[in-house]
């Protein structure tokens, strides 16, 4: 059989199930022009940078900067998948070097998972058809196991000393890395704490963090106390910032990067290793995990008559 009757005989039978479905072939037409006109890269960014939460916006924006540096007056169904491949390897090989850096694979990973999020909400608006979305059909790269671990009790000890004893506010930055060592909260969550999140009857703190996950936090009396002076003296009340400067302005994430920049210039091995507040979170949950684990087999050798 020949190609010219395979193309023939899928031609008839398409035509006979859109006959059986009462649907025309014009109708397809018709359907396919009711389609709005795709907006340019340009003009529809910012409507998905004003929808999204402004984490998204945070983790999204400097991508969606470079997709306008490149696309801009583009429509957003004219880049094909390969394009987005090759803008993807672009970002990669001129990302930002940092000393963490790992070959520009997460800056690879976030560029497409931006151009999702964006054609995903096209997809909602209208302007892309499901099947059509090259977002989807670009694999993300493999991502690396982390290098984050616990921090071992000795050596946060020495960071807690040190920003105690430095800077212009040991004060605030002693009660930042107390609040993140014992709750194990995002930087997110830290910032987004006020005074009405405060329940020193019974020691509870609530976190609002990253997926709008709420939690309400155990906390020490100590690190409760300490808070609610800090409130009190910076003047933070009701539904404003907890954390906040002397002179009574929020703090913002600018405050943990210079801080964990000056506790690197006194202690190499944390600028060697590029400890940030994520690894308080880390070994708080780490370790937090095996005491746990550790209480458990306590209580279960007892009801086995162990020891």
């Amino acid at each position: 059989m020949s190609d010219a009757t395979v193309g023939r005989a899928e031609l008839d039978a398409a035509r006979l199930l859109l006959a059986r479905m009462g649907i025309s072939p014009a109708d397809l037409v018709e359907a396919a022009s009711d389609r709005p006109p795709a907006p340019t890269f340009a003009e529809y960014v910012p409507v998905v940078a004003a929808a999204v939460s402004d984490g998204t916006r945070r983790a999204y924006g400097s991508y969606w900067k470079r997709v306008l540096e490149h696309w801009g007056q583009r429509r957003l169904d004219e880049p094909t998948p390969s394009e987005i491949e090759q803008l993807a390897e672009y970002t990669k090989t001129h990302v930002v070097a940092r000393r963490n850096a790992r070959g520009g694979r997460s800056a690879a990973e976030h560029l497409i998972a931006a151009l999702r999020c964006l054609y995903k909400r096209a997809v909602a608006d209208g302007y892309v058809a499901t099947a059509d979305n090259p977002a989807l059909k670009v694999a993300q790269p493999r991502r690396l196991p982390s290098t984050r671990r616990a921090v071992a009790d000795n050596r946060l000890a020495e960071i807690n000393a040190v920003a105690a004893s430095t800077g212009d506010d040991p004060a605030l930055d002693s009660l930042l890395l107390r609040l993140h060592t014992e709750t194990a909260c995002r930087r997110g969550g830290a910032l987004a704490l006020r005074p009405v999140d405060l329940d020193p009857d019974q020691c509870l703190i609530l976190l609002r963090e990253k997926g709008d996950t709420v939690r309400w936090q155990p906390v020490s009396p100590t690190l409760m106390r300490h808070l609610q002076q800090h409130a009190e003296e910076r003047q933070a009340s009701g539904r404003g910032q907890l954390l906040r400067y002397r002179n009574g302005q929020p703090i913002t994430y600018r405050r943990y990067d210079h801080l964990l920049v000056r506790i690197g210039e006194h202690l190499p091995w944390v600028y060697v290793q590029q400890i940030s507040t994520h690894w308080l979170r880390h070994t708080t949950l780490t370790l937090g995990g095996a005491e746990l684990r550790l209480r458990r087999g306590t209580r279960l050798r007892r009801a086995l008559g162990q020891r």
